[in-house]
């Protein structure tokens, strides 16, 4: 089941989720044909966290990058995405 999605909701995106998503588009200054995607997903790597959350931006023109922060979703804050969006590199590269 994709993530801010529930048993009973009409495929509505978490507030929490909208709110992490406006924060990328705002940290990164994107446009609005830029896709922003972030997902939970179970970390199977040795000694990562059960669950991490994947950001990843997708621009109509130019690479896809991609940042892992090793907590739940949930848990994210702002100053996470801060601490992580513009301060290291994205995945790949």
């Amino acid at each position: 089941m994709p993530l801010g999605f529930g048993p009973g909701s009409p495929a509505a995106p978490s507030p929490h989720l909208r709110e992490l998503k406006e924060t990328v588009r705002t940290l990164l200054q994107l446009d609005d044909d830029t896709a922003v995607l972030i997902r939970q997903l179970a970390c199977t790597e040795p000694g990562c966290p059960p669950l991490e959350t994947v950001v990843a931006v997708l621009p109509m023109n130019g690479p896809a990058r991609r940042w892992t922060l090793h907590r739940p979703t949930d848990e994210v804050t702002e100053d996470d995405l801060k601490a992580v969006l513009l301060t290291t590199a994205p995945e790949g590269a």
